[in-house]
């Protein structure tokens, strides 16, 4: 804890290199303000989309307004992360200056989504650091990016998936023909996607075969490497999963189920964030038994990539009555509107208490290989 307040010191990361840059920022500023002053200091950190870690203004807005996204950028002081385990402090870094230090972190919150902070690099660098985070370390979090590997690994444990195909930049250019033939044996519609994003950035359902090509184009904006799903009908349900408290197994919150209005397609970045067409029923109408089973995967599957921390995990319940694992977010979204602090909201712990727990989570874990 900090010699001076004697409060638990907590850098609050975000922004970031990926396509998540301003969701990022509005979770944190979300965070933020749920978190006990009279417990925690807290420190924010930027992190601008060129990657320059920096001090933000007091006064940086970190919610949509009027349909405008938060963004971190170059103003404020420039930071730096020591990669030496016994000074696990930051350092203000200003040109013609000498560094200063903002004193030792207790533990960072990592709100980054997406590449470079979601995806297992934030988790190396802390590790490399010997800082305490919250959240799923390096392995976990790299898997459950990657859509690809992670259903990879959940076949092998026999969770159900749906059926998919991954393309990375080098079949794209080199291996054209094969992959669309092996994607055209999934049949119409399907979605395509970045493998490795999240907010549903750069998704494009595709009716046609014709239209494939440009639907690929726009996930390969995003990321080089690119999934291509089968349409699977059914209900979306998600479900939110916390670490247990000391060698208590994972917990999974009341389901939720996701209700459109208008005339969406589907669950894209618009109807999670801007235009107020959705709703969460929480939990959906389905028996006792059915969302008894749904949490129990939902725990398997968040155990299956060694998750830590938090994640929530998404899934499709078919008219037959089956589940299949959609994905999983290891650090899910955290706005006022985010699914996972509703789901947990209903199922007894409120948004400051949620927050509490994940840090307190954190820090006691042990730091290194766990």
């Amino acid at each position: 804890m900090s010699q001076v307040s004697g409060k638990v010191r907590v850098a609050v990361v975000f922004g970031g290199r990926s396509s998540e840059h301003a969701i990022s920022a509005v979770t944190a500023g979300a965070v933020m303000a749920a978190m006990d002053r009279d417990r925690y200091e807290v420190v924010p950190v930027g992190i601008a989309r060129d990657g320059r870690w920096v001090l933000p203004p007091s006064d940086l807005n970190l919610a949509i307004s009027d349909g405008r996204l938060p963004e971190v950028g170059g103003e404020g002081s420039a930071l730096a992360l020591p990669f030496d385990p016994e000074a696990r402090g930051l350092m203000v870094v200003e040109p013609g200056e000498v560094p200063r230090t903002l004193g030792e972190v207790d533990v960072v919150l990592p709100l980054l989504h997406g590449p470079y902070g979601e995806d297992g690099t934030l988790q190396g660098l802390l590790e490399l650091a010997g800082v305490r985070y919250v959240g799923a370390g390096v392995l976990a979090s790299a898997v459950g990016q990657d859509k690809g590997f992670m259903k990879l690994v959940w076949q092998a444990q026999g969770l159900p998936v749906g059926r998919y195909v991954t393309l990375t930049d080098r079949e794209w250019r080199r291996e054209r023909k094969r992959k669309l033939d092996e994607i055209a044996e999934l049949g119409l519609p399907v979605f395509v996607k970045p493998a490795r994003a999240g907010s549903s950035m750069g998704i494009t359902r595709v009716t046609g075969e014709a239209d494939l090509p440009a639907a690929i184009e726009a996930a390969r904006e995003h990321d080089p490497k690119v999934i291509v799903e089968a349409a699977i009908a059914g209900r979306e349900i998600e479900c939110g999963v916390l670490q247990g408290v000391g060698d208590a197994p994972a917990e999974a919150s009341l389901p939720a189920e996701i209700q459109m209005a208008g005339e969406h397609d589907f669950y894209d970045f618009d109807t999670k964030y801007l235009d107020g067409s959705t709703s969460l029923s929480i939990p959906p109408d389905l028996p006792a038994g059915v969302i008894e089973e749904v949490q129990r995967l939902a725990v398997r599957a968040f155990e299956a990539l060694e998750c830590e921390g938090l994640a929530r995990v998404d899934f499709f319940y078919t008219p037959d009555g089956r589940w299949i694992l959609n994905e999983i977010n290891t650090m899910p979204g955290f706005t006022p509107r985010s699914a996972f602090p509703q789901m947990w909201a209903a199922s007894g712990l409120d948004y400051p208490a949620l927050v509490d727990r994940l840090i307190q989570s954190a820090l006691t874990r042990r730091i290194g290989l766990r």
